[in-house]
């Protein structure tokens, strides 16, 4: 196992080396990240239900996104592609359970309040559970992502006009369910 961590970190540094010297720009690299780290995280979050593998993801996705497109442009919606297959990838190796509403809490509110919050997270990410993959990943994109609907449908490999029908309709499902109580 340590000898694969070693392997995979010496790979990652002679391919950073390899960017350095045909003229890759760490700064630009770096603010690319800095935009998209956060809202990368939440969506991942979303989609597996586990904290540490959506931070594992995270850097499986930016180390994907600089191997394979190190110099070009960067754009966001690649990265969500990447972000989206590394946990595909994730999901094929390992059963993945839900979102832990237990760790869910607002330091802020007091605690009759917390109580309240953590009810209304277990109801929203009860009904979103009960959604389509595809439905529970367009709400997820369009919650947390920032992308526009074109940017959407080049992650999920659907058309912007599909990406909005489909928004639409899941929006309508979360709406129904929420007001049967998440059932």
């Amino acid at each position: 196992m340590f000898y694969k961590i070693v392997l995979r970190f010496y790979s990652h540094v002679v391919t950073l080396f390899h960017f350095i010297r045909y003229g890759f720009k760490v700064e630009d690299y770096s603010l690319f990240y800095k935009e998209n780290k956060d809202r990368l995280y939440a969506y991942l979050l979303r989609m597996t239900g586990e904290k540490q593998l959506a931070l594992d993801l995270v850097q499986e996705s930016f180390t994907r996104y600089l191997g394979r497109y190190g110099r070009r442009e960067y754009k966001k919606a690649l990265l969500y592609a990447i972000g989206r297959n590394a946990a595909m990838d994730a999901f094929r190796k390992q059963s993945v359970g839900r979102v832990d509403a237990e760790n869910y809490q607002d330091s802020g509110a007091d605690p009759e309040q917390q109580i309240i919050d953590r009810e209304k997270f277990n109801q929203v990410m009860s009904a979103i559970a009960k959604l389509a993959p595809l439905d529970r990943e367009l709400i997820s994109l369009v919650t947390t992502a920032d992308l526009t609907y074109q940017e959407i449908g080049l992650v999920l490999k659907i058309s912007e006009a599909n990406v909005k029908v489909r928004i639409h309709r899941a929006r309508t499902k979360l709406r129904e369910m929420m007001a049967l109580g998440g059932d």
